[in-house]
C-alpha cells in the first residue's frame, strides 16, 4: 500500500519501504521555491535520512513543472531568519536555501530527479544536486539567476554544473541564461535519460538501484561525491580500496555469491551483522 504524507507544498509518498517520492506541490506556480516550500523540503529530507528502510529518493514537481525557481511573489524570510533585519535575515534566507543541495549530497540514500517539466534558477540547482536525473521530452532547463539582476552562481550551481557538463558548458549556461531543451540537455548529460512519464523511468531505476547490497549502493554514492573532489588518482583509489574492503566484511559480499551461485537474486534480508557495531 502508498503511504502518502501530505505536507502542503510538499508531499511525502512512499510506494514501498524502500523508495520514497518528494513532491513539489505548488503547481500553479510551477512549484516556486517560497521558504515555505523549503521549510517543507528540508523536513522532508530529514525524515528521510532517519529512515534506513528507505533506499531510494525520487524527486519530482506536480504539474506541468519541476520548479520554476524561487517564488518571486512570496515576501517572507525563511524560518531561521526569524527576529532579524537587513544584510543579517537576508544572510540567513540565503543560506537556507543554499542548505539544501548540501543536505541532498549528504543523503544516504541516491536521490533522482524526475524532471516533468521546467527546472529553471534554484529549480535548475535542485536537480543538478540530485545523483541522477530524467526527464519529460518537453522539459526545459535554465540557470536563469543573472537575469534577477544577482551574479549567475546560486544554491550549489557553480559546483554541480560544471561537474556534469564540463567548465565551459557550464560557463556559457550560466552567463548567457539561455533555456536547454530536453534533447541537448540529454546530448550535454544534464540528464542521463528521457522518458514520457519520468516518475515511472525514475521508479524504475529505483527499483533496479534497490536489488544491490544497501552497503554497497550508500557507498557508491558516497565515494563518488567524494572523489570528485580528489586531488589525485591515489587520493581516489585509496579510498575505494578502504571502502571495498569495509564492504566485503558486513556479510552483503557473501550474500551476493552465494545467490549468484544458487542462481538466484540476493536476499540482503539474510544478512546479520557481526562484530561489535553488531550490538
Amino acid at each position: 500500500m502508498t503511504e502518502v504524507q501530505d505536507q502542503g507544498l510538499v508531499i511525502l509518498e512512499r510506494p514501498t519501504p524502500a523508495v520514497a517520492i518528494i513532491t513539489l506541490n505548488n503547481p500553479d506556480r510551477l512549484n516556486a521555491l517560497s521558504f515555505r516550500m523549503v521549510d517543507a523540503i528540508h523536513d522532508a529530507l530529514d525524515e528521510i535520512q532517519a529512515d534506513n528502510a528507505c533506499r531510494v529518493v525520487i524527486l519530482t514537481g506536480s504539474g506541468r513543472g519541476f520548479c520554476s525557481g524561487l517564488d518571486l511573489s512570496s515576501v517572507e524570510g525563511s524560518s531561521t531568519s526569524a527576529g532579524t533585519t537587513g544584510p543579517r535575515a537576508g544572510m540567513l534566507s540565503q543560506e537556507r536555501i543554499a542548505e539544501l543541495p548540501i543536505k541532498l549530497r549528504r543523503l544516504q540514500q541516491p536521490v533522482i530527479a524526475a524532471v516533468n517539466g521546467v527546472a529553471y534558477g534554484g529549480g535548475f540547482a535542485l536537480s543538478l544536486a540530485c545523483d541522477l536525473r530524467v526527464a519529460a521530452p518537453g522539459a526545459r532547463f535554465c540557470a536563469q539567476f543573472i537575469k534577477l539582476g544577482i551574479g549567475g552562481c546560486d544554491i550549489g550551481i557553480s559546483y554541480t554544473l560544471p561537474r556534469a557538463v564540463g567548465s565551459s558548458r557550464a560557463f556559457d549556461l550560466l552567463l548567457t541564461a539561455r533555456t536547454v531543451q530536453a534533447e541537448e540537455a540529454l546530448d550535454m548529460g544534464i540528464v542521463s535519460a528521457l522518458a514520457d512519464d519520468p516518475v515511472a523511468h525514475a521508479l524504475e531505476l529505483a527499483e533496479l538501484i534497490c536489488t544491490y547490497s544497501p552497503f554497497g549502493v550508500v557507498m557508491t554514492k558516497e565515494v563518488m561525491w567524494s572523489n570528485l573532489d580528489a586531488v589525485s588518482i591515489e587520493q581516489a583509489v585509496h579510498l575505494e580500496n578502504r571502502t571495498q574492503i569495509l564492504a566485503s566484511t558486513g556479510g552483503e559480499m557473501a550474500e551476493a555469491a552465494t545467490a549468484f551461485m544458487e542462481k538466484r537474486p540476493p536476499d540482503w534480508s539474510k544478512v546479520r551483522p557481526s562484530g561489535v557495531w553488531a550490538r
